[in-house]
């Protein structure tokens, strides 16, 4: 028998079956100790899960992207394809099964950044991008789009801050991080799991040179 514990968590690249689900990386995790694990209870596919993609599609199917080194905490809740048939702008809300097809509005594809970390029980409405680095506090309700290194939070979630000066952020973004090889990536790690952004742009210059042999 599997005993859950709260410091046991599944990494997604392990359990994800589903293919409209594109998992980058081999570190994301999610954090099942209190529900069914990440296909089962956080992402919620009306039409697009394991019994409904069985069908035939009446439109086409929103897919999740989730980058590297994301950390996704306990229960929460991604909200994707199928559950769009609510129209807001229609005198009556219901989904009547005549008028399906007319009914249903996608929200496209929805993205989670690499490094990005999703508070324990917030909700990730559909369609949403959430940035780089970003992170998304508990019990936060994600409607637009998360923007890279800042902090959201509250229903509907809001900026509280950036988590570096602005400044920087550009900076942090085109060193493209999640995407080096996983030499210069453990190698640089020390540097990673610092402040010091000068620090880290000198560490990633002496690398690199000493990978090309120009210093």
């Amino acid at each position: 028998m599997n005993n859950k514990h709260w410091s046991k968590v599944q990494l997604l690249h392990e359990v994800v079956t589903n293919p409209n689900i594109i998992i980058k990386g081999q570190h994301s995790y999610y954090s099942d100790c209190w529900d069914m694990g990440f296909e089962g209870s956080a992402v919620r596919y009306l039409h697009g899960d394991e019994i409904s993609r069985q069908w035939e599609p009446k439109w086409p199917i929103d897919k999740l992207y989730i980058g590297d080194y994301v950390c996704i905490a306990a229960e929460v809740v991604i909200l994707m394809g199928g559950n769009h048939t609510h129209r807001a702008d229609w005198f009556c809300l219901y989904p009547f099964m005549d008028f399906i097809d007319e009914a249903y509005v996608g929200k496209g594809d929805t993205h989670i950044g690499d490094g990005a970390w999703l508070g324990m029980r917030c909700m990730v409405m559909p369609g949403v991008t959430i940035g780089e680095g970003a992170v998304v506090a508990a019990n936060s309700v994600v409607t637009q789009d998360v923007e890279p290194y800042s902090v959201v939070a509250g229903s509907p979630a809001k900026r509280v801050k950036y988590r570096f000066h602005q400044d920087i952020i550009p900076e942090l973004l085109a060193l493209k991080i999640y995407d080096w090889p996983v030499e210069k990536f453990n190698a640089l790690k020390r540097h990673l799991c610092s402040s010091d952004f000068e620090q880290l742009k000198q560490a990633i210059v002496i690398y690199d040179q000493k990978e090309t042999g120009t210093n």
